[in-house]
């Protein structure tokens, strides 16, 4: 990700850029790397703060890079505003401000930085199109964790992601706490609380545990209902579900059927979109996850989806009856579907025989078993088995 932005940066100004994924993945810190690196005269500035900021903030930071631009007309100069989701209406704000720089001829490059994906998309969606160009930082993959803390297989299952949390990883109750308070109550707190209306936060934090705890298995919403305390409808749970997945947290995938309304009224399937969100409220030691062969299973199921997630156009399960796959693939117009196994699974597939022959995909993949090794899989750009 660093080298995209950093490309971007060096570009001759076109359009801005938006950093868009959950907290604690590197967009801060890329940025910052990126303003040591690219040579050009910047401003950073932070909205991140409880009390909030108005769309003063925003236009006082912009004229300090306008500014910064003005003394640099050659080379231009960098504008960095993180979190410029909290700023209500900051995307009306940002659109005047751009236009201007536009018509003046201001060599001013702009990158938006955004820790709830959701929130930061329908604010491009409503007032940038054709401004902008969008940079994803998903939770960082099985090949990062690698290549950053030396992390097998195993570890990577079980500890996810969070490259924030990996120094913690050697004591497990405080790197428990540091996910389940810094990260995932932040999230809700601050991102998703905080920046749109819920009417019953309680209902939503209970529909987080419940997806960690139910993560790679299909739920239907009523049973859901069932298992949850404060009372509340199936259309709520649909719109919390989708509120907990634009923040990167959780999210309910959708029934594979060739039909968008089918789709639509399909009990989901829950997925954690870091597989260290579900050993975290486990309350399970590294050592106990990995001799409970369900657990474990769930982890292996989950950390292939959240891969796939990254990359899919749209994810979606199937199941008719006994027979299932896992994961399916919408990409363009191609469909490729995956069955993954563990200790759990038999190395049988009658779920791939039945979809294919029932909605022809392009191709049917088994991941883990006889298939493609599942460390090769989460060490592969999800791309490559879609192509």
């Amino acid at each position: 990700m660093f080298a995209t932005a950093l490309a971007r940066a060096q570009e001759p100004r076109g359009v801005m850029q938006v950093l868009a994924g959950p907290r604690q993945v590197g967009k801060t810190t890329v940025a910052r790397q990126v303003l040591e690196e690219v040579g050009l005269p910047s401003h950073f500035a932070s909205a991140d703060d409880p009390a909030g900021q108005d769309r003063e903030w925003i236009r006082q930071h912009w004229e300090v890079g306008r500014l910064a631009a003005r003394e640099s007309p050659d080379r231009g100069a960098l504008l960095v505003l993180d979190e410029v989701q909290k700023v209500e209406g900051w995307a009306n704000v940002v659109k005047g401000l751009w236009d201007e720089d536009t018509f003046a001829g201001t060599n001013l490059r702009v990158f938006l930085l955004g820790s709830a994906p959701l929130l930061v998309q329908r604010g491009l969606g409503e007032s940038l199109a054709g401004r902008f160009e969008l940079i994803r930082f998903p939770h960082w993959s099985f090949a990062e964790m690698r290549e950053a803390f030396g992390w097998d297989l195993s570890r990577y299952l079980f500890f996810g992601g969070y490259p924030g949390a990996a120094p913690l990883a050697g004591d497990v109750r405080r790197w428990r706490a540091y996910v389940l308070d810094s990260l995932v109550e932040t999230s809700i707190s601050r991102d998703v609380l905080l920046m749109t209306r819920v009417d019953k936060p309680a209902l939503l934090r209970q529909l987080f545990r419940l997806a960690c705890d139910y993560s790679g298995q299909v739920l239907s919403y009523n049973k859901m209902l069932g298992q949850l305390q404060d009372a509340g409808n199936t259309t709520t749970l649909a719109h919390y579900l989708e509120l907990l997945g634009g923040a990167g947290l959780v999210a309910g995938i959708p029934k594979y059927s060739g039909s968008r309304v089918r789709q639509r009224g399909s009990s989901p399937k829950l997925l954690v979109l870091n597989t260290a969100l579900m050993s975290a409220t486990s309350g399970l030691s590294y050592t106990d996850a990995k001799r409970n062969a369900n657990l474990w299973g769930r982890l292996v199921e989950s950390a292939v989806g959240a891969h796939l997630w990254t990359s899919a156009d749209d994810l979606h399960y199937w199941r008719e009856g006994n027979l299932e796959a896992d994961w399916v693939v919408i990409r363009g117009a191609d469909v490729v579907a995956f069955e993954v196994t563990s200790g759990r699974r038999k190395d049988s597939l009658p779920g791939l025989a039945a979809f294919a022959k029932e909605h022809s995909p392009k191709r049917t993949l088994l991941v883990g078993g006889q298939g493609i090794p599942l460390e090769e899989f989460l060490l592969s750009d999800p791309a490559r088995w879609l192509a």
